[in-house]
């Protein structure tokens, strides 16, 4: 097995699986039973997986989500995405280099009529909201058939190795995401009511209020439900930039995917675009993965995540550059370093700002869209539809949690199911969740040295009581009527027992505790720790930061445990003046030497920003265009073959939108593309009923 796989994780338990084999260009290379094509590829140190048919640029993963199709590749004679497509033992992969090794047709196929069957209720996505809501619906026993595209049922919860923030009581906060994933699938599974199907993507809502299903990826199922819920969550947005096509540049949940679903190692160093939840917390997992994160750009004065997120980030050693943005990425084949700059109040490039970043991956995390198509056209048809989750609404996974158990119990309801008024206090708490980070408040740290005080170093208005819940003695109060307050410590010095409870399960890891009981001059204070044991150890010398990231001292390690309660969370304890113990908020893990920028500014020397990654069409051809007075999307199409590639214009439709507002053509003059009946690309052989072995 090579170098990329990552052997050690401080919160992952690296699982044991059969090595088979694959060929890749006629070379047998090692995979491991179970894992896709990508993972096997990537693991193997390969990040080419073809060349684009226009100009023969390099191709390589992108989404991870099989939205689009970067990452294609020939497996056994025919086109796959490698991102979504198995690994069988004895497959023969070929790049994607625009002649496909189509196998030889011995005969006429065969074809059955395409099954047709009737449910009451029709689930699409097995997310956090999809699963609420079938889990509602299941304890009232109604039939139901919840459809998801991957593996396994959690959708991004499965790649999300951090603790959640929001209401301990309502959705599972201070519980990691990949745990709230299998929690969810238990308690579904114990109702006969809920049909799952894996693997199976829906491909269009009809007319006639039927849903095309491709199921298990080989049937054609058309089903016609009662009561249709939408519940795909949401997609990544795209950004233009000089050399965004290049292999090793990602969205966030490709990243994460490889890393904390697969355990491959993408980087060895990562650069971050976009300051929100998405991009911080990507942040951080690549760090408990061992890889280096140089910096991160986000254009706004602020990032827009949690602070807390931020701050974590920040005391690790990680640069973040607010005010900034990318300019491009520059390299032959894959992704050498990245150039950014300042920004003014429009979010034009300062010249004279630019500064180049050594990496060999960047991580694009810039908003998401809602996945809501299947739920308008379900509206257009008239059929009786809901929608929950990202796909109505982009906010944090604990929202989305609380949003499908409400719309299972609303979809009850316009069922006739007598189940009573949904309390008031629901609704309340669900749009407590969705709310955005609130006021930010000056740290308040107290002046008193003597007993034991723990320290809150989360200053913003976000929805999270996890503390509250923790203490056995609850002397750490935050608001229940509106969790968003910060939390406040109500016992006096001597009453705190030491059990570490809130040091080790804040979401944030944003408490720490001083304990000035044995000596008030010198108080050991104790810091959360989720990196491996093995990089800090007692005794070792370290480096302190307070909330900011700031440089406090260097310091050895007292003690470094862990608690009964902790859940994969360390305590390390060190020994420090009283004057700095209640500024210390965390240990730097990565050396600022890593973050310099390179001693020169790498200027990506040409003119070709891809708006299109499918059919590579530039900024340029359409600003082109643009000025010739082409106000239709639809001509432009046609024109230039935008929006007509395999992800079906998810990625580039917004991206020309903008070139449109750019020169100066007003929102009600823009003609949008034509919306695609299918949604995902499909063999019309399966559309038309062949037999899949057949087919293949």
């Amino acid at each position: 097995m090579t170098d990329h796989r990552i052997k050690k994780h401080p919160i992952l338990t690296i699982p044991t699986k059969r090595e088979i084999s694959f060929t890749w260009q006629g070379k047998t290379l090692p995979a491991l039973e179970g894992e896709t094509i990508a993972s096997a590829l990537y693991a193997n140190g390969i990040k080419i997986f073809g060349h684009h048919h226009k100009d023969k640029s390099p191709l390589g993963i992108f989404c991870a989500n099989g939205q689009c199709s970067q990452c294609m590749v020939i497996a056994d004679g025919l086109p796959v995405k490698a991102c979504m497509q198995t690994v069988i033992d004895g497959m023969k992969v070929f790049p994607n280099d625009g002649d496909p090794i189509l196998p030889e047709v011995k005969s006429q196929p065969t074809f059955k009529e395409v099954p047709e069957i009737k449910i009451p209720v029709l689930i699409l996505g097995g997310g956090p909201a999809g699963l609420s809501a079938a889990i509602e619906l299941g304890k009232l026993g109604i039939q139901v058939l919840l459809v998801d595209d991957k593996h396994r049922l959690g959708g991004k919860l499965v790649l999300q190795t951090h603790r959640f923030f929001g209401s301990a009581d309502a959705v599972y906060a201070g519980t990691r995401g990949i745990d709230i994933a299998t929690i969810l699938e238990k308690e579904l599974a114990q109702f006969s009511s809920v049909d799952v199907w894996l693997q199976s993507t829906c491909l269009a809502v009809y007319s006639d209020q039927k849903v095309g299903i491709l199921k298990n990826g080989s049937e054609y199922v058309l089903v016609t439900p009662e009561v249709l819920l939408v519940a795909c969550g949401a997609r990544e947005k795209f950004l233009a930039f000089k050399g965004n096509t290049l292999p090793g540049v990602y969205g966030a949940g490709a990243f994460q995917t490889l890393v904390n679903r697969d355990l491959v190692k993408p980087a060895e160093k990562l650069f971050i675009v976009g300051g929100g939840n998405v991009g911080l917390i990507a942040g951080y997992h690549a760090l408990q993965a061992g890889i280096n994160v140089i910096g991160l750009v986000e254009a706004l004065p602020e990032c827009g995540g949690y602070k807390v997120h931020k701050d974590k980030l920040v005391r690790m050693g990680v640069p973040i550059h607010t005010s900034h943005t990318i300019l491009s990425a520059n390299g032959h084949d894959n992704v050498e370093s990245v150039s950014i700059a300042a920004v003014d109040e429009n979010f034009v490039p300062i010249p004279g700002s630019e500064q180049s970043f050594e990496c060999d991956a960047i991580l694009i995390a810039v908003g998401l869209d809602p996945v809501s198509e299947f739920y308008q056209k379900a509206v257009d048809f008239k059929m009786k539809a809901f929608v929950a989750g990202d796909a109505e609404e982009i906010a944090e996974a604990s929202a989305a949690i609380f949003s499908g158990k409400i719309k299972g119990l609303e979809i009850a309801q316009a069922m006739g199911k007598e189940i009573g008024e949904i309390p008031a206090a629901w609704y309340r708490t669900g749009a407590i969740l969705k709310s955005r980070p609130g006021n930010v408040f000056i740290e308040d740290l107290p002046n008193l040295a003597e007993g034991v005080v723990p320290i809150f170093h989360c200053s913003q208005e976000i929805p999270c009581d996890p503390c509250s819940s923790l203490c056995p003695h609850g002397l750490i109060i935050v608001d229940k009527k509106d969790i968003r307050s910060v939390p406040t410590f109500v016992g006096n010095n001597y009453c705190c027992e030491v059990c570490e409870k809130c040091v080790a399960g804040c979401p944030g890891l944003a408490i720490t505790l001083v304990d000035y009981r044995a000596n008030p001059e010198k108080p050991i204070v104790s810091i959360p720790y989720e990196f491996s044991s093995e990089m800090i150890t007692r005794d070792d010398r370290v480096t302190i930061l307070d909330t900011e990231g700031n440089s406090l001292c260097d310091t050895e390690v007292f003690d470094i445990h862990s608690i009964k309660t902790s859940d994969r969370t360390m305590i390390i304890q060190v020994e420090t003046d009283k004057e700095m113990a209640p500024h210390i908020a965390g240990i730097r893990i990565q050396s600022p030497r890593i973050t310099q920028p390179m001693f020169q500014y790498v200027n990506h020397v040409t003119d070709d920003t891809i708006v299109c990654r499918c059919e590579h069409v530039s900024a340029g051809e359409i600003r082109a265009l643009i000025r010739e007075g082409y106000k239709d999307i639809n001509e432009i199409k046609t024109v230039t073959r935008a929006c007509m590639g395999a992800c079906g214009a998810k990625t580039c439709a917004s991206l020309i939108r903008r070139i449109f507002r750019e020169e100066g053509i007003p929102n009600d003059k823009i003609i949008d593309p034509s919306k695609r009946p299918i949604f995902i690309e499909v063999s019309l052989g399966l559309l038309a009923g062949e037999n899949s072995e057949e087919s293949k």
